[in-house]
């Protein structure tokens, strides 16, 4: 590891580390908010503020979730979990044992989580209002493009909807972000507590794509104290003709972030989700029907054009093979770089040019794993380009490892493990175990292309209580972090090195 010629005071110094597949004690000198030095423990001291003894541990760089929806995941926590629910009835039954609990002051009553692809019943209007009566009762599928309603909460919010009751895309995500119009403060209360939790996992950083203007809720939470790890805040096309009003491009770091918050990409949703299959696809489903393509891919071409002209980085959620074909041309016609977000499903004739266009693949591994028997159901005989994290990487695409949350836990190691073995730790066989990475590959698409740390790196450090690249299949699913640090800072653990 290499070592500065000129080492001022340091602000901390993290001794007797060790880095992942390696053996050799290393301490890493902080200062600024960097990594000033890096040199072989046991040599001469330089002066510190403070030293914190790691005893040994590992340390990696910290780890980045590149795609959530932050306020979402908050109130998931706070809603009623459907996800064990394995047919419509059974999740009105849920729904309506739990009512009386949810139902206080008059709220709509919010359930999170239902996968209704693979239920042999359907949801409908009559069995919900069965089981609820008079109480406006929301359900929001896992994947955020659906939502379940009752006939009270069809009043309550002014819509119209048929027998089944559903609403998609579009009509869903308006009713799910007014079921998110609570008081900021208890909101904000629940978002620190998530990202409290999420720093304890080794998190430093998120790209959110809550679907509001988010820099300014953003900059309401650190004025209020919110400092568990950075955020880069994405842009919705209803909000660029502001953005760019107000100077923002990509990358920017945004005032009264306090360092932590800078503009992120362009969001632009071209497809919808397997669940509620509406992912566009080249060949129709068992059902009938190629799912739905939400934007053109003329109106496409024109929303990177104009993000190339405003310096905004395009990212464009793609999840049918029809829609990463479309969004791979729009691309390659508008001469702009930037990211395709899940990348669910690609034909082999359209991996390369992920390279060739110098795109990132922003994917979330987990879904493979709950979404394998859908895949299957849906795309029969076609899921070797299900999630094909491997032939993607292979092809020279950058990968870039999320969540969705709440879509999947904001949990880094479930994303890693699901990405290099292909399985939950349930003893149910890998799901094409061809398209694992290695771990190595994992951790470098979860700390942003860095994989290890060097001088001159942001002091953005996860602090592990065992070797990333040694230990079992089920620790690493699991991995103890003893301590996250961002800009040098521990935003967990630190009480331990007080």
């Amino acid at each position: 590891m290499p070592e500065t010629a000129h080492v001022p005071r340091n602000d901390l110094v993290l001794a007797s580390a060790r880095f992942p597949g390696g053996t050799t004690l290393y301490d890493l000198h902080l200062s600024g908010g960097v990594v000033s030095r890096i040199a072989r423990a046991g040599l001469p001291a330089v002066a510190a503020s403070r030293v914190a003894d790691l005893g040994g541990r590992y340390l990696i760089p910290g780890l980045w979730d590149e795609h959530v929806h932050m306020t979402q995941w908050a109130l998931a926590a706070n809603r009623i979990d459907l996800a064990g629910a394995a047919s419509a009835h059974a999740a009105a039954d849920v729904v309506s044992s739990r009512l009386a609990s949810h139902s206080a002051g008059g709220m709509t009553v919010v359930g999170v989580g239902f996968r209704d692809a693979l239920w042999a019943d359907v949801p409908s209007l009559e069995l919900l209002d069965g089981a609820t009566g008079g109480v406006p009762v929301a359900l929001l599928s896992h994947d955020l493009h659906c939502v379940w309603l009752n006939s009270a909460a069809a009043r309550r919010y002014g819509l119209t909807v048929d027998a089944s009751g559903l609403l998609r895309e579009e009509p869903a995500f308006e009713l799910t972000r007014e079921l998110g119009k609570l008081p900021d403060a208890v909101v904000d209360a629940w978002v620190r507590g998530s990202a409290q939790a999420a720093a304890a996992r080794g998190i430093v950083g998120i790209v959110d794509f809550e679907m509001t203007w988010n820099a300014g809720v953003w900059r309401r939470r650190v004025a209020a104290g919110f400092d568990s790890f950075r955020v880069e805040a994405g842009v919705y096309p209803r909000d660029l003709a502001r953005a760019i009003a107000e100077g923002m491009r990509t990358g920017q770091e945004l005032d009264g972030g306090a360092g932590l918050l800078r503009v992120g990409p362009l969001k632009v949703l071209i497809d919808g989700s397997l669940n509620t299959r509406t992912a566009f696809c080249v060949d129709p489903y068992p059902h009938g029907g190629r799912g739905l393509l939400t934007v053109s891919e003329a109106e496409l071409l024109e929303l990177l054009v104009r993000a190339k002209e405003s310096g905004f980085v395009p990212a464009v959620h793609a999840i049918g093979d029809g829609a990463n074909e479309v969004a791979l041309n729009a691309f390659a016609a508008a001469g702009i770089a930037g990211r395709i977000e899940h990348a669910q499903f690609v034909r082999g004739q359209d991996f390369a040019r992920f390279g060739q266009l110098g795109l990132t693949a922003s994917v979330q591994p987990a879904h493979a794993l709950d979404d394998r028997d859908a895949a299957d159901s849906n795309w029969a005989g076609r899921t070797d380009r299900a999630f094909p994290l491997r032939s993607l990487l292979s092809a020279g695409a950058t990968l870039a490892l999320g969540s969705d949350a709440p879509v999947a836990p904001l949990e880094p190691w479930t994303a890693m493990s699901a990405a290099t073995t292909r399985a939950r730790q349930d003893g149910r066989n890998p799901w094409h175990p061809e398209q694992a990475l290695t771990r190595q590959d994992a951790l470098t698409a979860s700390t942003r292309g860095r994989g290890r740390i060097r001088v001159g790196d942001p002091a953005d450090l996860a602090v592990l209580d065992g070797d990333p690249l040694a230990v079992s299949d089920a620790v690493f699913a699991a991995m103890p972090v003893a301590a996250t640090l961002v800009a040098g800072r521990f935003t967990h653990g630190g009480a331990a090195w007080s």
